[in-house]
């Protein structure tokens, strides 16, 4: 287990418009307010776009992800990350229930959605945090490390 301790520093609400693209949306605000470690929390509604569902075989050394296509107006309730990377520019690890007509799908929204109406969105930033996105040599994937 890595670790950082932290303080929350400035909170943003968002009101996240029809057809914003997310996670980049999301990433260009935290970039444009130079937020490096944060909180994500999202509610609202989206539609056209893929989540990744799992990997093909959990197993594999190689991540191949599946993606879900959603192609129709969902509700959303998300919670995530943003953590800068090793370049300082903050990136959104985001999961996401998104759920139509009875039905729910799970998973990361890393390929994006768009939003549809409207996204609700907090964004409580935490200062001193000693932690930052890395490549991971195994993966290929930026995971959370120790700076």
């Amino acid at each position: 287990m890595q670790y950082s301790e932290g303080k929350i520093g400035r909170i943003f609400t968002l009101r996240l418009e029809d057809d914003d693209r997310i996670p980049d949306c999301i990433e260009a605000f935290a970039a444009e307010k130079e937020i490096k470690a944060a909180m994500c929390t999202m509610i609202g509604g989206v539609d056209k776009g893929n989540i990744v569902v799992g990997p093909e075989d959990g197993a594999s050394s190689t991540i191949a992800p599946i993606l879900h296509m959603i192609d129709n107006a969902h509700e959303v309730a998300a919670i995530g990350t943003i953590i800068a990377d090793d370049e300082g520019s903050p990136l959104l690890h985001m999961h996401a229930a998104l759920g139509r007509d009875g039905k729910t799908r799970t998973g990361c929204i890393r390929p994006g959605l768009d939003v549809w109406l409207v996204g609700e969105v907090i964004i409580m930033e935490i200062l001193n945090l000693d932690m930052i996105r890395k490549t991971d040599p195994l993966t290929g994937l930026k995971l959370l490390s120790k700076r």
